[in-house]
């Protein structure tokens, strides 16, 4: 048969006869079934679901692996399916989610293309933390492309990234941080893009954000994110514990935001936190012109006069620092969401710095007798003032700038 053109990689944890469904839709591919690979990685079920995947050995070119229950291991298993795999490009897939006939193709189509890509797979009913869902009478009694036909102009049934998608004409680079839509459910890159960049982050351990901390180090490592309408599939519709989900997501976000202390995951963390993840493409493309905008600003004469108003040999965190301090200002916690003006401000060992806006910060409770916030924040004030102020409120004993001193 030859070596495999595509692995498709199915993590799974007792989910036997969705399962069954997930692979029925693999073996009825317009590509053919002797050129691609299955890979059924299973967390450690005991629901006959080795027995399901070993009914599939024939109609497709199958691999079963399992690893002991030892909680959820999502990320784990799916590096372990990974590490069977033979093909060159590597396609993940949930179990629970059908491959439309053109699954394979049009992965394989997008790989195609000139450089190095991970693609992103289109999927009806994708609704993650949705709490209606879509439940159309026609699934399973006719083709799924029949289905998609049918219901293609439903709301609930259009991916949920769907207008999102359509406002920059299915471009997804032309968004500020595409990684945040990046989804495993239905995705797909080379294998050596995937293995250089460490596979999966295996430290999480319950559901959710594995994906998107995977598409970010992917779009970091320089890999294009496409999307492809063409490797369509659809999300069976499924009761969600949506707040149980959503507490551990907000966990996971933290471990991401300690693994990647950045601007962005901060925003990603923060909108988390108040359940405004619809608008962190927003208030991205805001900061990142936000900060095109004030590159230039020097706030040294700020933070000199802030500092009149302290003791000598009180401490100091500044937020919003820019690439210039006064000599005056001792040892301090200098917070800019500029990387560059962060380090030219750190460049003499003095002071630490932190990438980050002000929202979510490592600094300590009441660690700063001080904390500065300068000018540089007045254009994210109108969406972000109270947070930043609350912030700064926490880490110090005392707010100075920003238009208002205060103290605890």
């Amino acid at each position: 048969m030859g070596e495999p053109v595509l692995s498709v990689i199915i993590p799974t944890y007792n989910r036997r006869d969705i399962l069954r469904q997930t692979l029925e839709s693999l073996t009825v591919q317009e590509f053919p079934a002797t050129k691609f690979e299955v890979i059924v990685a299973d967390d450690g079920s005991s629901d006959g679901s080795a027995e399901v995947a070993a009914s599939f050995d024939g109609p497709l070119r199958l691999t079963y692996v399992w690893q002991e229950d030892r909680g959820h291991r999502a990320s784990a298993v799916r590096n372990f399916g990974a590490q069977q795999a033979a093909a060159p490009i590597f396609a993940f897939l949930d179990c629970g989610t059908l491959a439309g006939p053109g699954f394979v193709s049009g992965h394989l189509a997008a790989h195609s293309a000139p450089g190095r890509r991970a693609v992103l797979g289109y999927c009806y009913g994708y609704d993650a933390l949705r709490k209606d869902k879509w439940e159309p009478d026609s699934l399973g009694t006719v083709s799924l492309p029949e289905l998609v036909r049918r219901n293609a102009g439903e709301p609930l049934f259009q991916d949920i990234r769907h207008s999102e998608f359509e406002r920059v004409g299915f471009d997804i680079m032309k968004f500020t941080v595409p990684w945040t839509y990046f989804a495993t459910m239905n995705c797909s890159m080379r294998a050596t893009d995937f293995w250089a960049v460490g596979g999966f982050e295996e430290m999480f351990r319950s559901w959710g954000m594995e994906d998107t901390e995977l598409g970010y180090r992917l779009y970091h490592s320089g890999v294009t994110l496409t999307l492809s309408r063409d490797a369509w599939t659809i999300e069976l519709p499924v009761d969600r514990a949506v707040n149980r989900r959503l507490g551990s997501l907000l966990r996971n976000a933290r471990m991401f935001h300690d693994k990647f202390p950045e601007p962005f995951v901060e925003l990603l963390l923060d909108g988390l936190h108040h359940l405004e993840l619809d608008m962190m493409e927003t208030d991205s493309t805001m900061l990142a012109h936000w900060t095109e905008q004030v590159r230039e600003l020097d706030v040294a004469a700020e933070i000199e006069s802030a500092l009149r108003e302290l003791p000598v040999g009180a401490s100091v965190a500044v937020f919003g620092c820019g690439g210039s301090v006064p000599a005056s200002l001792p040892p301090a916690a200098l917070l800019d969401f500029d990387a560059a003006l962060l380090a030219k401000a750190t460049a003499d060992g003095r002071h630490v710095g932190y990438h980050a806006v002000g929202l979510r910060t490592p600094l300590a409770a009441k660690s700063a007798d001080a904390v500065i916030v300068t000018s540089r924040l007045h254009g994210l004030f109108p969406r972000y003032g109270d947070r930043i102020t609350a912030e700064a409120q926490r880490v110090g004993r005392r707010v100075l700038g920003a238009g208002h001193t205060s103290s605890p």
